[in-house]
């Protein structure tokens, strides 16, 4: 997750199989936000209705093609969007992190925390 000028602000380290979409709710949380942001991955009704009515912000999510209601979203604000994307890529500029050196969750979460707050500072 990320914060509107696109500095990381928390994250879940998962097992590589594990679909991001299990893991948006307990992500979000109770965060305040006007806006979130996802692709269409997200476009599911429980993470929308958590969007809208616990965390009282907008969903700007796509619908995925085959939903048979089709919702409106933001095409302006969607834009932004690019933002986590441009974060992955900071990240995989630490060597260590884009191979993946550490074994352990333990030491491989230590070195995104790590990661995270150089960014902060730069």
């Amino acid at each position: 997750m990320c914060d509107a000028l696109g500095l990381p602000i928390k994250f879940i380290l998962t097992g590589g199989e594990v679909s991001d979409f299990t893991q948006a709710i307990p992500l979000l949380g109770d965060e305040k936000a006007d806006y979130v942001l996802g692709d269409r991955g997200f476009d599911g009704d429980a993470i929308i209705e958590h969007i809208s009515e616990k965390m009282h912000a907008i969903p700007v999510i796509p619908p995925k093609s085959n939903r048979l209601v089709q919702r409106e979203y933001d095409k302006y604000i969607y834009k932004e969007r690019n933002l986590i994307e441009r974060l992955f890529n900071k990240l995989k500029n630490f060597r260590k992190l884009a191979t993946r050196y550490e074994k352990l969750q333990k030491n491989f979460e230590a070195l995104i925390c790590l990661a995270c707050s150089f960014l902060w500072l730069i």
